[in-house]
Order: C-alpha cells, then sequence, then structure tokens
C-alpha cells in the first residue's frame, strides 16, 4: 500500500527490496530525461523536411558525443523497461 506521507509517497508494508526498484527507476527516468535533452538538435527547416530531404539524413552515422549520447539513452531505457516490469512483478504477489 502506498500512501502519501508530507510531500513523499512511502510504500507500506512493501519489501525493501521493492522500495530499493522503485527508486531505482525514479533515478533511472530522471536520468533518461537528462539524457534525451543533452542530445544535439537536428536543424531542418519544414521544406526539407516536407520534400524527403530528412529521409536521407537520418542514415549517416553519428560519430562522438552523438553516438555515445545514443548509446546511453538505449541503455537506460532498458534499464527502465526491466525495471518496471520487475516492478509489476512483484505489485502482483
Amino acid at each position: 500500500m502506498i500512501k502519501l506521507i508530507g510531500k513523499s509517497y512511502v510504500c507500506i508494508g512493501g519489501s525493501a527490496l521493492y522500495n530499493l526498484v522503485m527508486t531505482l527507476l525514479i533515478i533511472v527516468s530522471i536520468l533518461i530525461v537528462i539524457a534525451t535533452m543533452m542530445q544535439p538538435q537536428k536543424q531542418q527547416d519544414a521544406l526539407n523536411a516536407l520534400s524527403g530531404g530528412a529521409v536521407f539524413s537520418g542514415q549517416t552515422k553519428k560519430r562522438g558525443f552523438e553516438a555515445f549520447m545514443e548509446k546511453v539513452t538505449s541503455v537506460l531505457l532498458v534499464f527502465f523497461f526491466v525495471f518496471a516490469i520487475i516492478l509489476a512483478y512483484m505489485s502482483s504477489k
């Protein structure tokens, strides 16, 4: 059972493992937002996007910081879904 105490949610009657996984899920969620916002933006005007030029620009190989941030985001998303599935399983028990 989750109750609102003050300004934070506390799991009452739950296990320490459940609270740990919930905390990790929240941390990973915040890191996903930060990693997504740190990725460089693609500057394309509307005419280029409508004319089909955007199709070919996504096929270039990413290098350096952009490639690193894409990998970090992918790993964080995998962690997010794993933690979410674990929490769903733990909640059903």
